[in-house]
C-alpha cells in the first residue's frame, strides 16, 4: 500500500459519507453515545465502513467523532478508540471496491467555546485533541482527519495537538454556514492561511449545507489555497417525511453537484450528514476518468486574522501605536496594567485605518514574556485586525504565537545565526509571515547592496526551514537622516533592487526624521518615495493624516483604487474625523463619544472594564432603567445589527455582550444598596437535548438573552425531554430553547417538542443548531428557529412584547 502523502498527490481520493446517517438507520438509540457501538455493536460499525469501502472509498473515517475525555473517562476512550480503529481494518480488509484504503482518525469538535469568549483555555483543548490523537496513532491509523470546526482558535487547537504529536498527515475540515464564514467568523481565505501555515496536508469544507450552498466557499479554498482541497457536503438540506429525517438531494443529482468541484480542481471528494455508500458510489462513477488538477502553489504573501487575511497585493498599513518605544503614558499603561488604555489604542488604530496592528510591549519593567501573549489575547477579543508579534525574546515570542488565533506577522528575524536559528523554528511550526531585518554580526550595513546580501542569506536559510520565499517580508531599515544625509537614499535603493528580485518590503517609515522637526512632512515624502520603489507595508501612526493623504493619494495615482471611491471616501468621510472629538476619560482612557455615551462606546466596542467604570458614573445621576433602556439595550441593538448585516461576527457580539454584563453587575449591586427590586423580562428554559453535549449555540443564546433582561434557566446539555417538562411546568416558563448540533440527536428534538406539545402546550418553542434550517424547525413542531443566537433574541423579544399586551 502507497503512503497516504504519495496517493494524494496522484489521484483523486474518495471519502466516506455520513456515518451518523448510517447509524440512526441502524437503530441508535437516542441519547446513546455512538462512539460505544464500536465495542457493544462493532459488527454494525464494520459493516458501516466496509459498505463506504466497497462504494469506492480509499479513506474511512473511524467513528470517533466525539471521542475526547469530555464524554469518555480515560480507560473507556482508550478502548473505544482502539475498537474504532480495529473496526475500520477489518472493513478494509473484508471489503471490495478501492485498491488503496486507509483509516482516518476522525477529531470533531470538543463542543466547547474557547476563551475569552467561552470558558475552555486553548491549552486544554489543546490537550484535550492530543490524548485522542496519541491513542489513534498508538492504534495505527493512517491519518488524522479533524472535521466540523466551526471555530478558527478550536480548529488550530486541534491541529497544533495532531502536529505536535505525530509525523501523519493532517486533513483538516471546517463547517462554514450559509454565510460562507465560521460562526466565529473566519472566511476560507483565513482559514487558509493559518492551516497552510501550520502545516496542514489538507484543507477543506464539510457538513452545514449542500453542495450548491457550498459553492462559493469551495471557490474561495481553491483560489488560495497550495495544498489539496477537501469537499464533503451534505445531502443537501435536511426534510422531515413521516416523522423520519431525510435531505432534499439524491445521490445522483448530490454526484453530479460534486464532480463539478472536482472538475474545478478538488482532490478529496465524499459526502456527509445524509450520504450513504449509494451516494459515494455514484460519485466515483461520475467522476471515473476525470484527471486530478494540478495542485498549484499561491505565490501570495498574506497573514489572517480570526476573521479574515490580509494579502500584500497592494501596499499595506501597520499601525505603530500598540508600543512603549518614545511613549511615556504608553509605557505608564503597561506598568499599571491598564489594559483599557492599551485596547483603545488598539481600536483607535482600526478606525483610522490600519490593516496590521504592530504589538510591541518590550520595558525593563514588563515581564515580556507574560505580559505580550496577555495583549496578544486581549487585543483579538476586540479587533479583528491580524497583528504584528513584536519582540526580540524568542520565548515572548513563540508564547505569543502560539495563542495567536491566526497567521500572525512576525517581528522580526536578521541576518545573525542566533536569530534566524532562534526565530526560523517558531515560524515553521506556528505559521507566520516574517520580517527580515538587514543587518548581522557586523551592524547595519552602508550600501543597498550589502544591505540585499544579507536579505539573500536570510531567505535561502529560512528555505533550509521549509519557510518559503513568500513568508518572508525584508525591512531594508529606514535610518534618520539628520545623522546621514544620504540614509534615504540607500533605502530606497535597496527597496528597488529587492522588489526587482520579487521579494516584498516593510519599512517603520518615521524612523527617516528622528530629530528634525516637523516630522510628519519629512515622513509623508519620504512614505511617497518608498511606494514609488516598490514598498509593501509600513509601520506607520495612523493617526498622522498626512501619512494617510499619501497613501490613498498614491493608491489613486497609481490606477489601484477603482474611480478613486477609496481616495474620495477618505477625503470627505475620514478626514474630518481626525479633527479634536468630545471625549470622556474614564479611568485612564479616553473614550471617543461622537456615536454616543462612553457607556454605549464601550459596551459596542467590547471593554468590560471601561464599561463598569462609566455605568457606574452614570448610576450617580440616572436610574437603572434609564440607563439599562437608554444605553444597554441601544448599545446591543447597534452591535446586533452590525452582526446581522455582517459588518460584525460572532467574537464582537460576545464581547458586546460581557460589556453589557460588567455594566449590569454594577446596576445590581446599585439596586442591592439602595434597596430596589430587580425586574427581569419572562423566562425561558434553555437545553441541549438529550444525547447531544455541545451547548456552544445554547450558551451564546443564554448570554445574550440575560443580557437583554431575561430569566434563563439553562439545563444544560444532554438533557432529556421529560426534564425538560418538568422544569416548564414547574417554573411557568412561557418559552423553551432547543439546541441540537449533530443529525444523530435531531430526533431527540423532535420527541421533546412532541412531549411538550402534550404537556405544555401553550409553550413557544424556538429550535436552533447546525444542522437545522427553518423548514426542517417547521416540520418537527417549532414554533421559532434561531440560525444564530441574535434570531433567539428576536424571538424572545416579540413573545415578550405579546405577553406585555395580554
Amino acid at each position: 500500500m502507497r503512503n497516504v502523502r504519495e496517493f494524494l498527490q496522484q489521484n483523486i481520493v474518495y471519502l466516506d459519507g455520513g456515518t451518523g446517517t448510517l447509524l440512526q438507520e441502524a437503530g441508535l438509540p437516542l441519547g446513546e453515545l455512538p462512539e460505544r457501538w464500536n465495542i457493544t455493536h462493532a459488527d454494525v460499525i464494520q459493516a458501516i465502513h466496509r459498505g463506504y469501502f466497497n462504494a469506492g472509498s480509499n479513506i474511512v473515517c473511524t467513528n470517533t467523532f466525539g471521542a475526547n475525555r469530555l464524554k469518555f473517562p480515560q480507560a473507556e476512550l482508550a478502548e473505544i478508540v482502539k475498537a474504532a480503529v480495529e473496526n475500520a481494518r477489518m472493513a478494509a480488509a473484508s471489503s471490495c471496491g478501492a485498491q488503496e484504503k486507509f483509516v482516518a482518525l476522525d477529531i470533531g469538535p470538543s463542543g466547547k467555546l474557547l476563551k475569552p469568549y467561552g470558558d475552555f483555555a486553548f491549552e486544554d483543548a489543546v490537550a484535550l485533541f492530543a490524548e485522542t490523537v496519541k491513542l489513534g496513532v498508538q492504534y495505527g491509523v493512517d491519518l488524522i482527519y479533524i472535521e466540523t470546526m466551526s471555530d478558527s482558535y478550536e480548529t488550530k487547537a486541534a491541529l497544533l495537538a495532531a502536529k505536535e504529536n505525530c509525523d501523519l498527515p493532517v486533513f483538516v475540515s471546517c463547517a462554514y454556514g450559509a454565510d460562507g464564514k465560521l460562526m466565529t467568523g473566519a472566511s476560507p481565505a483565513a482559514m487558509v492561511a493559518m492551516l497552510e501555515g501550520m502545516g496542514a496536508d489538507v484543507i477543506g469544507v464539510n457538513c452545514s449545507v449542500g453542495p450548491k450552498q457550498m459553492q462559493s466557499v469551495v471557490d474561495e479554498l481553491l483560489e488560495n489555497a497550495s495544498v489539496p482541497v477537501l469537499v464533503k457536503p451534505n445531502a443537501g438540506l435536511p426534510i422531515t417525511d413521516g416523522g423520519n429525517t431525510r435531505y432534499d438531494i439524491d445521490e445522483k443529482e448530490f454526484a453530479l453537484l460534486v464532480a463539478e468541484f472536482v472538475r474545478k480542481g478538488a482532490r478529496l471528494v465524499g459526502g456527509c450528514c445524509g450520504t450513504t455508500p449509494a451516494y459515494i458510489a455514484e460519485l466515483v462513477v461520475r467522476t471515473k476518468g476525470l484527471e486530478p488538477a494540478c495542485i498549484t502553489k499561491k505565490e501570495r504573501t498574506c497573514v489572517s486574522s480570526y476573521t479574515h487575511a490580509v494579502y500584500f497585493d497592494e501596499p499595506v498599513l501597520i499601525g505603530e501605536r500598540i508600543n512603549p518605544t518614545g511613549k511615556k503614558r504608553f509605557k505608564q499603561a503597561l506598568k499599571e496594567k491598564d489594559t483599557a488604555y492599551v485596547l483603545a489604542e488598539g481600536i483607535s488604530q482600526q478606525e483610522k485605518g490600519a490593516h496590521i496592528l504592530d504589538v510591541n510591549v518590550g520595558s525593563p519593567e514588563i515581564d515580556e514574556r507574560a505580559e505580550l501573549p496577555r495583549y496578544i489575547e486581549e487585543l483579538q477579543a476586540v479587533i479583528n485586525l491580524p497583528l504584528q508579534i513584536d519582540t526580540s525574546d524568542p520565548v515572548a515570542m513563540e508564547r505569543a504565537m502560539r495563542i495567536y488565533n491566526g497567521k500572525p506577522l512576525v517581528n522580526s528575524v536578521n541576518g545573525k545565526k542566533e536569530s534566524m536559528d532562534g526565530i526560523f523554528p517558531l515560524v515553521k511550526k506556528y505559521g507566520g509571515v516574517v520580517i527580515a531585518l538587514t543587518l548581522d554580526e557586523k551592524g547595519i550595513p552602508d550600501s543597498a547592496e550589502e544591505r540585499v546580501q544579507i536579505a539573500e542569506r536570510i531567505v535561502a536559510e529560512g528555505a533550509k526551514y521549509g519557510i518559503s520565499k513568500k513568508d518572508i517580508i525584508v525591512d531594508p531599515l529606514a535610518m534618520t537622516i539628520s545623522a546621514d544625509k544620504n540614509a534615504a537614499k540607500v533605502t530606497l535603493e535597496a527597496l528597488r533592487m529587492l522588489k526587482a528580485k520579487g521579494l516584498h518590503t516593510s519599512l517603520g517609515v518615521s524612523n527617516v526624521s528622528f530629530g528634525l522637526p516637523s516630522r510628519e512632512t519629512v515622513n509623508a515624502a519620504f512614505f511617497a518615495l518608498a511606494l514609488q520603489e516598490g514598498l509593501s507595508a509600513a509601520i506607520i501612526n495612523p493617526n498622522s493624516v498626512e501619512m494617510r493623504k499619501t497613501y490613498h493619494a498614491y493608491l489613486a495615482l497609481q490606477g489601484l483604487d477603482e474611480n478613486c471611491g477609496g481616495y474620495i471616501r477618505f477625503a470627505t468621510e475620514i478626514i474630518p474625523q481626525y479633527a479634536p472629538v468630545e471625549s470622556t476619560a474614564v479611568k485612564s482612557v479616553s473614550i471617543e463619544t461622537k456615536d454616543g455615551t462612553p457607556l454605549k462606546t464601550a459596551i459596542v466596542k467590547g471593554l468590560s472594564s471601561v464599561a463598569a467604570e462609566a455605568c457606574q458614573e452614570l448610576l450617580k445621576t440616572q436610574s437603572a432603567l434609564e440607563i439599562i433602556n437608554g444605553e444597554i439595550v441601544p448599545a446591543l441593538d447597534e452591535v446586533g445589527k452590525a452582526y446581522e448585516e455582517k459588518r460584525a461576527y460572532l467574537p464582537q457580539l460576545l464581547m458586546s455582550a460581557e460589556g453589557a454584563k460588567s455594566a449590569f453587575e454594577k446596576i445590581r449591586l446599585h439596586m442591592i444598596a439602595s434597596g430596589e427590586a430587580q425586574t427581569k423580562k419572562c423566562k425561558i428554559v434553555l437545553a441541549t437535548v438529550k444525547g447531544d453535549i455541545h451547548d456552544i449555540g445554547k450558551n451564546i443564546v443564554g448570554t445574550l438573552l440575560e443580557n437583554y433582561g431575561f430569566d434563563v434557566l439553562d439545563l444544560g446539555r444532554d438533557v432529556s425531554p421529560e426534564k425538560i417538562v418538568e422544569e416548564v411546568l414547574r417554573t411557568g416558563a412561557p418559552a423553551v430553547g432547543l439546541s441540537a448540533l449533530m443529525t444523530t440527536t435531531v430526533p431527540s428534538m423532535a420527541e421533546t417538542i412532541k412531549l411538550l406539545r402534550e404537556k405544555a402546550p401553550n409553550v413557544k418553542i424556538i429550535v436552533g443548531g447546525a444542522v437545522l434550517t427553518e423548514e426542517y424547525a417547521k416540520e418537527i413542531g417549532a414554533d421559532g428557529y434561531g440560525k444564530d443566537a441574535l434570531q433567539a433574541v428576536r424571538f424572545m423579544e416579540k413573545l415578550y412584547a405579546d405577553l406585555c399586551k395580554n
